[in-house]
């Protein structure tokens, strides 16, 4: 793989991993004003109160397991296998990377888990 391709892979997921530390940070700033906000109110209030809590803290959550693939990609890069597929071993097109650029299998073997995880 070049290293070109490579130093621009890793600038993109620098890139991302820092928006998510942004969304994390403002996420639970909200979360915090939020709960502190709460006044005693009506039932249907509360219960809307706790599904906001329920979305953010969600949102983190998505988010977390993105940053934790964003950080296996970096060590990948260092390590030398970025881009390799990670159950068969062949080369992740660059196309894919792209589009994904912490993906760890090749389309078919994607294709596969998806399959059988129906």
């Amino acid at each position: 793989m070049e290293n070109a391709f490579i130093e621009k892979m890793k600038k993109l997921l620098l890139a991302q991993r820092q928006e998510i530390l942004n969304t994390i940070a403002e996420s639970n700033k909200e979360l915090r004003k939020a709960l502190s906000e709460t006044d005693p109110k009506d039932s249907a209030d509360i219960a809307s109160d706790d599904i906001d809590r329920i979305m953010i803290e969600a949102l983190s959550s998505q988010d977390l397991k993105r940053y934790q693939a964003i950080e296996s990609a970096l060590l990948r890069i260092n390590q030398g296998r970025y881009g390799l597929c990670a159950k068969c071993g062949k080369k992740i097109p660059d196309e894919r990377l792209e589009a994904i650029p912490y993906a760890v299998l090749c389309v078919e073997c994607q294709k596969s888990d998806e399959r059988k995880n129906r």
